[in-house]
């Protein structure tokens, strides 16, 4: 099973074996049947040059991307759509090689979610703008909490010192300047 996404070129892996030289004899074909079923259909032939078919949906789609005299008999698929889901199915021959499997793979054309579009740009974007711009945010916070309490504290006349006594009770002047503290830090958030 191959997944591919629609307008991206998709490859169709088929290897192969031979107990024979591989030949000038040696032919790959290609064969399409629809999901829905229906007849099967011959795509691309290769016999020493490709030959991609001339007619049909996968006119000008497809192409050799195999190595005969590897082993490789793949082929890609350029701008897949949903209707190209099926069943795709590779048959080697390299006579007098006659015996042979004859793999298949299904197709599953759909279309990309947004989760999988990251780009360089985006992820570039994620690991190294966002976590500076959450450290310049976090400092202009802190800058700020530190000059409004100083103004606060001057203003209510908060103690600025451990040494320093006042003629109020020292919790009502402890949740007067916390509870400055705590509206400026709602109003900043």
């Amino acid at each position: 099973k191959v997944r591919a996404f629609i307008g991206e070129q998709v490859s169709l892996k088929c290897t192969f074996t031979s107990s024979s030289p591989i030949t000038e004899s040696l032919t790959v074909d290609w064969t399409y049947q629809p999901l829905t079923g229906g007849q099967m259909e011959t795509v691309f032939h290769y016999q020493s040059v490709p030959y991609p078919t001339t007619v049909g949906k996968f006119k000008d789609r497809i192409s050799w991307v195999g190595n005969a005299a590897k082993g490789d008999a793949s082929i890609a698929i350029q701008n897949p759509v949903m209707s190209d889901n099926g069943t795709f199915i590779c048959s080697v021959k390299n006579p007098p090689d006659v015996y042979h499997n004859i793999p298949q793979t299904m197709l599953v054309v759909t279309e990309r979610g947004l989760s999988f579009q990251l780009t360089s740009a985006v992820l570039l974007s994620i690991l190294v703008f966002l976590p500076s711009i959450i450290v310049v945010v976090l400092l202009l916070v802190r800058m700020g909490r530190k000059s409004g309490v100083l103004k606060e504290k001057k203003k209510s006349g908060c103690k600025k010192s451990s040494i320093e006594v006042s003629d109020e009770p020292e919790h009502t002047e402890r949740d007067n300047c916390l509870g400055k503290l705590r509206d400026w830090c709602l109003n900043c958030v």
